[in-house]
């Protein structure tokens, strides 16, 4: 069944508690800039399916589809489920951060989003990234909840991943990054 009714009155619960809890709290903003992320997530990687980029061995589509991955165990251990993210997740995305840097030019200012279509999209996941990192942390202080210190290195890391991927698409379409001109 699609829906269960339950939640009609405004409230949810987490696995860790049968207590009900408001849809405007904390967790679930988080949960939801998480939620959206994915789902932006999931718009990347199919139009990532049109390009043949590779990175440490690896298409961009199948980097992107193990983000997704990631963001459900970060979305489960907010909810309270008994799932956490390790330093290898971590070091993948710096890994692949790495990679990429170094085939890059150096950043010397800010870009103007766009370029490709998948660029302005890779961009838009990075800003819903920072957002929901933002979200996360919020809610992480305001209820005084400790993770592990990867959770948080894995969503600060993700928005870097995210505008390291923008500008190697731009870069293999030979696309002009435009910077801001003040």
């Amino acid at each position: 069944m699609l829906y269960t009714r339950k939640g009609d009155k405004g409230d949810t619960y987490f696995f860790e508690s049968k207590d009900r809890f408001s849809k405007s709290g904390e967790r679930i903003e988080a949960l939801g800039a998480l939620d959206e992320l994915n789902s932006l997530l999931g718009l990347c990687k199919v139009k990532s399916q049109e390009t043949d980029i590779k990175i440490e061995g690896h298409t961009l589509s199948h980097i992107l589809e193990q983000v997704q991955q990631d963001l459900f165990i970060v979305q489960a251990a907010l909810a309270g489920a008994p799932k956490e993210i390790g330093q290898d997740k971590v070091d993948f995305l710096e890994k692949i951060i790495d990679s990429i840097e170094e085939q890059l030019p150096e950043i010397k200012t800010f870009f103007l989003a766009g370029g490709t279509d998948l660029s302005a999209l890779l961009d838009y996941a990075r800003a819903v990234s920072r957002r929901a990192e933002r979200r996360v942390v919020r809610y992480l202080e305001a209820e005084k909840i400790e993770v592990k210190p990867e959770l948080r290195s894995y969503l600060n890391r993700l928005s870097s991943l995210l505008y390291a991927f923008v500008r190697l698409v731009n870069l293999k379409s030979k696309v002009q990054e435009i910077p801001p001109s003040y």
